[in-house]
């Protein structure tokens, strides 16, 4: 089959490799029907995620056609469309049943090797390095899914890929990220980054009652993006001060919430602090650049909740540990727990409440997908989103 392989930092190929073979009872074999280039994609590409090995094939985003099914696999017939979520979970471990499915405990093989970084293992991720259990990706033409019994969810015919397809991942993590932050009526919501995630979590805030919801990027169609489909303010952080206007905005206290959408390889104003970080970072000293984060911290209002659903891979310099207890502040993370979101958004996709499809940007062919990436990087011709179909 063919397949999106990463070779080396910021250089991806698609090439011929193994077809997927079942190797469990529960396993399923999908043909992908559609894929999509992730965010957090980006810092696999760009070598930011320990331990990734040339031929690994990438993609957490994809959905298709069962081909092949496991004889443990009995919610699932051949021919069924279904989009996967992006941790693999098996359904019955202490994380799963407590409903925190991309903490599974079963499902990465590689969990020493996590545990050496973190402490304890996250659940395995589709394509995601051998520190989530060196999965084959879903940006190739078919793809094993473990546990495939407690993860796909099945779509009726009445909706098309593109309504359906962000389940598998960033539509439930931007949901998350504002249900994490616990709004009341009359908050303020400050979302770092309009990228997907941004998009959807701004959304998803609204959704959720907020009373404002700002949005801060650099990229004016993002930013239009945001402002049309969020009802969200936008402030663009080059041409002002953040900090300073979230106060004029808030009447000096700051956001009640503040999301990190942006994750380990934010951009900001060239500072000594920003160059620190981007050396630190290119040397492999650190694997982030927080300047988001950071700035989340610093902006959110005393006792005030800040949400991180940007990626993430290591550590960190310079964090302000002294400003989040000298000031009540609570941090809430964690990869999206997809499972638990899937069903619920699927109904707001099928009501008309939710329509994902804004944010696509550009629909290629899979052999378009080394160029797609570079493009994705650097933000050229406005590419917001690029569904891939193989």
């Amino acid at each position: 089959m063919r397949a999106l392989c990463w070779d080396a930092p910021n250089h991806v190929t698609v090439r011929d490799v193994a077809d997927p073979q079942l190797l469990s009872s529960r396993d399923a074999i999908i043909r992908v029907t559609s894929t999509a280039i992730c965010g957090s994609d980006l810092h696999l590409y760009g070598g930011y995620i320990p331990s990734m090995v040339p031929g690994d094939v990438l993609g957490h985003e994809f959905m298709g056609e069962v081909v092949e099914l496991g004889s443990a696999v009995t919610n699932l017939r051949v021919g069924d469309r279904v989009v996967v979520p992006f941790p693999i979970a098996c359904g019955a471990c202490h994380a799963c049943e407590r409903d925190l499915w991309s903490l599974c405990e079963n499902s990465n093989p590689n969990a020493a090797q996590a545990e050496k970084l973190m402490g304890h293992s996250p659940a395995g991720i589709f394509g995601y390095s051998h520190l989530t259990g060196g999965y084959q990706g879903g940006q190739a033409e078919y793809v094993r899914v473990p546990f495939a019994d407690v993860g796909p969810l099945k779509i009726e015919d009445d909706l098309t890929d593109e309504q359906v397809l962000f389940l598998s991942d960033i539509l439930p993590t931007g949901y998350m990220g504002a249900e994490l932050c616990g709004i009341q009526p009359g908050d303020v919501v400050a979302i770092w980054g309009a990228g997907p995630v941004g998009q959807f979590a701004a959304l998803s805030a609204s959704l959720l009652g907020a009373s404002k919801v700002i949005v801060i990027d650099r990229l004016p169609e993002r930013l239009a993006m945001a402002a049309e489909h969020a009802d969200a303010q936008t402030l663009n952080y080059e041409e002002t001060s953040v900090l300073g206007e979230l106060r004029e905005l808030t009447a000096g206290r700051g956001p009640d919430h503040c999301i990190d959408a942006v994750g380990m390889e934010a951009h900001t104003d060239v500072t000594p602090v920003e160059l620190y970080d981007k050396g630190k970072q290119l040397l492999r000293l650190q694997t982030e650049r927080p300047a988001a984060l950071r700035e989340t911290i610093l902006a959110c209002a005393n006792g005030g909740t800040v949400s991180i659903m940007g990626a993430y891979g290591g550590v960190v310099d310079k964090f302000p540990i002294g400003s989040i207890m000298n000031r009540s502040l609570t941090i809430k993370s964690g990869q999206c727990h997809v499972h638990r979101y899937m069903r619920p958004l699927l109904d707001r996709i099928r009501s008309g409440e939710i329509d994902p499809t804004y944010i696509v940007s550009h629909r290629l062919p899979l052999e378009q997908a080394p160029e797609a990436y570079a493009m994705f990087k650097n933000k050229e011709d406005h590419c917001t989103k690029v569904v891939l179909t193989p």
